[in-house]
């Protein structure tokens, strides 16, 4: 279908300095409005003026300084990533090509307990060097705080230690974080009870602040683990949501309905529990996950690997963990870039893209499981690695996006196009979802997707004048194509930007139109006291 724009759209007139004598600055016309509520869709036109939603409706005739035909599109808010790791990439590449490119309006930073220290001076210091495309909120993390304060030590903290980590969740809060988040996965969160995060929670709710925790065990005891995140939401009294939620290990394939049951039952009881999840059957995070903890604590990794009897520990551990995961199959750990040192030797020219069991071919050695385990220390022991762990069940993830209590999450990095290997998720995940299991698979229906992507994250971390489209809200905008909107990101070919995403509009300002960015960059932090 033939589009076109009937007035050139500039940064100008999208951001509210037309001519005041007009009605909008622009208009969005002959579209189909799915407004983010799950609502039906509706055929309207979008009136827009200095960054705000004025009008829906029939806006034919009406005095505008850009229209934009979109006959044939959905016009929807903005999306809203709940989960994404990009601060640290943010002022190399501030319009955040990968992200609004999926239509991505607003990235939610800070997740699996990891954040700056500072939270005000980090949004100072991102203003400073000039703004972003999308906006930008952040969570405090536990584990930065419990890094501060107790470094990497497996044990609890003393009575000033808690009262430590309480004053400096409640200065994030005041700086404007959206409340807590944990790794309970991830080195120093994972030495924490239940009852620590319990009290830290306890701070952020009393600034009306949300919990987000990566679990502490997504494998054998996932179901313990929600659980463990039910309780520390009822006794906190603090909205809870589980994060890039999935069911690990491959003896629990198929039991996601299970994961369901218990936050039914514990919303039911009252906990106000929901979670996000990427449609991918895989994860990325360092290698060195598979360590155990227990070896990494103190930083003393190095130490104790040099004591033979203790290595075999170590090892004897991590084969159970890869046999737990994956089956012992190291062809499912798949390498997205290493940090290793010039001088370093031993290793194929080019890891990225490579798994465990490609390495070791190219070494000559059998893929039995201590040669895995012993490969994964030396790369550790090199630099480290990030790595893909392919570790989840294709039904499960059809389960979980059934569940209305769901949103949609990346996960996903800020990434420079074509270097490493990373996940597909951080290119692909929002318009894999709409093209795949909505209109290939019919999982959910397109408002209901819509709905997850935008209103629900934005109502649930308090971000009351987005996520909609209706007259007042702010003009975070993404227009699709619902016929073709598709990522074509994969595992192989990861660098590879989704189709069908036609304009992205930040605070009534356009930053991509067409699979390529403008470079504006009129995105705002979102403060929790703001909102």
């Amino acid at each position: 279908m033939q589009r076109s724009l009937v007035l050139v759209v500039t940064a100008v007139a999208l951001a509210g300095c037309a001519d005041s004598t007009l009605d909008f600055d622009l208009v969005l016309e002959g579209g189909l409005v799915i407004d983010g509520t799950g609502s039906d869709g509706v055929a309207a036109d979008v009136g827009v003026r200095a960054g705000r939603i004025v009008e829906v409706g029939d806006l034919s005739g009406r005095a505008s300084e850009a229209r934009i035909d979109v006959d044939g599109d959905v016009v929807a808010p903005g999306f809203v990533d709940p989960h994404t790791h990009s601060r640290g990439t943010i002022f190399e590449i501030p319009t955040a090509d990968n992200f609004v490119l999926q239509g991505v309006t607003t990235l939610v930073e800070g997740n699996d307990g990891s954040s700056p220290l500072r939270v005000a001076a980090w949004y100072d210091s991102l203003t400073a060097a000039g703004g972003t495309a999308p906006n930008f909120a952040m969570f405090v993390g536990h584990g930065t705080i419990r890094q501060e304060v107790m470094g990497s030590d497996d044990r609890p903290p003393s009575e000033a230690e808690l009262e430590r980590m309480k004053e400096l969740v409640a200065d994030a809060m005041e700086d404007g974080a959206l409340g807590l988040s944990t790794g309970l996965f991830y080195l120093p969160g994972s030495f924490a009870s239940t009852e620590e995060v319990i009290e830290l929670a306890s701070v952020a709710a009393e600034y009306g602040g949300t919990y987000i925790s990566h679990m502490r065990n997504e494998g054998d005891g996932v179901f313990d683990s929600i659980r463990e995140t039910i309780r520390i939401g009822r006794e906190a009294g603090i909205p809870v949501q589980m994060t890039h939620h999935k069911i690990g290990a491959w003896r629990n394939f198929g039991r996601a309905s299970e994961s369901l049951a218990l936050i039914e039952e514990a919303r039911a009881e009252g906990v106000d529990i929901t979670f996000d999840q990427y449609p991918y059957t895989a994860s990325s995070t360092g290698l060195s996950a598979i360590i155990p903890r227990w070896a990494q604590e103190g930083d003393r990794l190095t130490e104790r690997v040099r004591d033979p009897a203790t290595r075999r520990r170590i090892v004897e551990d991590m084969i159970a963990w890869i046999e737990m995961r994956f089956a012992g199959d190291p062809s499912k750990i798949q390498l997205v870039s290493c940090d290793f040192d010039d001088d370093v030797s031993g290793f194929p020219d080019e890891m990225a893209g490579l798994t465990l069991a490609d390495v070791l071919v190219a070494r000559g050695v059998a893929a039995d499981p201590e040669a895995v385990a012993d490969l994964i220390l030396e790369i550790d022991a090199a630099g480290g690695c990030g790595a893909i762990f392919h570790a989840f069940d294709e039904g499960d993830v059809r389960t979980l996006m059934a569940s209305e209590f769901g949103m949609i999450g990346s996960d996903g990095s800020l990434v420079h196009f074509g270097r490493a290997s990373p996940h597909p998720r951080g290119y692909g995940t929002f318009p894999r979802v709409l093209g795949r299991y909505v209109r290939d698979l019919g999982v959910i229906s397109l408002e209901e997707a819509v709905r997850r992507m935008t209103s629900a994250p934005a109502l649930r971390f308090g971000f009351h004048d987005r996520g909609r489209i209706a007259p007042g809200l702010v003009a975070d905008i993404t227009v699709f194509d619902p016929e073709t909107v598709i990522d074509r990101a994969t595992f192989e070919d990861p660098h590879r930007y989704p189709v069908g995403i036609r304009f992205v509009f930040v605070n009534g300002v356009l930053v991509a139109r067409d699979g390529e960015v403008t470079g504006e960059r009129p995105g705002v932090i979102l403060r929790r006291s703001s909102m």
